[in-house]
């Protein structure tokens, strides 16, 4: 986009600074069509493309249909799950729009070839574990009252309350909290189905049992965190970091504390508060319109898995006799 020829009256504007500062803008503002993550994705995915390009002796920008389909062909043969074959074709489609190509992703041939692939090795994704609030109970009784213990049973005792994703829990500002008698107010400025910013708000009840709200409090007290970035990294001698925890760190927590809690941490993944909330509300009998408010799903039916996963045990049709 940074090249466009934009010839005004007959006068070629080009070197003006405003018009610089102007085009650079727009750049700015098209980038932003997508998530910082999805852009890193798609920037690595595309490295590994031009990597493969490399020593098979094709270009990558443009590349050619014959090449964008064999490189996904050595994709479902090296066993790679249909989901990031599919990442990896958005993310060449991506790259040769921004240079202004046509995407060799639009052809039939790719379309029908991704048909192949998926129909081939299947499209189901592996599901992690959920959190729920037994797993959390557990993980409680085990985390320490150390500096690192007061940040990861805030942050998972708030990931599991307010249903965020691992994103939406680094990104959290202290800004973003709102304290009121009952608890806090999360205001979630963007999220991954809100990629246009328009914000949500997830209400954390102090409650009883879990704590949430009283974790975050001791956390913030005990880091004498009053701005910036609610969940940080800590070094050696207990110094915290201005800056915010990456979102590999999440899945990091939680599977450290599950290990130590004796579940195993290879069903775990940063997703696993957010799906413990809905599998715990759900088994609880609360209304699936009020876990929505929570989770901010948009459609009732994507709690269905949840639902089922919370009511796979009771009244099982084999209980009386296995």
């Amino acid at each position: 986009m940074s090249n466009l020829p934009v010839p005004i009256g007959g006068r070629d504007v080009a070197h003006s600074t405003a018009f610089t500062e102007a085009v650079r803008s727009a750049v700015d503002y098209a980038l932003a069509e997508k998530s910082p993550a999805t852009r890193r994705a798609y920037a690595s995915d595309f490295r590994q493309f031009t990597a493969w390009c490399t020593e098979v002796g094709a270009d990558p920008l443009p590349a050619s249909i014959a090449t964008v389909a064999g490189y996904l062909a050595s994709l479902a043969d090296g066993g790679i799950k249909a989901s990031t074959i599919n990442r990896r074709a958005a993310a060449i489609a991506y790259h040769h729009v921004q240079a202004r190509h046509e995407p060799p992703t639009s052809a039939e041939a790719i379309k029908q070839l991704m048909r192949g692939i998926r129909r081939t090795i299947g499209t189901r994704v592996t599901q992690k574990a959920p959190a729920t609030d037994k797993v959390m109970k557990a993980i409680n009784k085990v985390i320490p009252d150390t500096l690192i213990g007061k940040r990861d049973r805030a942050l998972l005792g708030v990931g599991f309350a307010a249903a965020l994703r691992r994103s939406e829990i680094v990104a959290l500002d202290v800004n973003d909290l709102e304290r009121v008698l009952e608890g806090v107010i999360v205001h979630i400025r963007t999220s991954k189905t809100d990629q246009e910013g328009s914000g949500h708000v997830v209400a954390v009840p102090r409650g009883s049992k879990l704590g949430a709200v009283a974790a975050l409090e001791a956390w913030l007290a005990a880091a004498a965190i009053i701005d910036g970035p609610v969940f940080r990294s800590i070094a050696k001698g207990g110094h915290v970091s201005p800056l915010a925890l990456s979102d590999r760190s999440v899945a990091d927590i939680i599977k450290r504390w599950v290990a130590v809690a004796k579940f195993d941490p290879t069903l775990f993944s940063g997703h696993s508060m957010r799906a413990g909330f809905a599998t715990s509300a759900l088994a609880s009998g609360a209304d699936p319109f009020k876990v929505m408010d929570v989770t901010r799903h948009k459609d009732v039916s994507t709690l269905k898995i949840y639902d089922r996963r919370a009511k796979a045990f009771k009244d099982h049709a084999g209980k009386g006799f296995l």
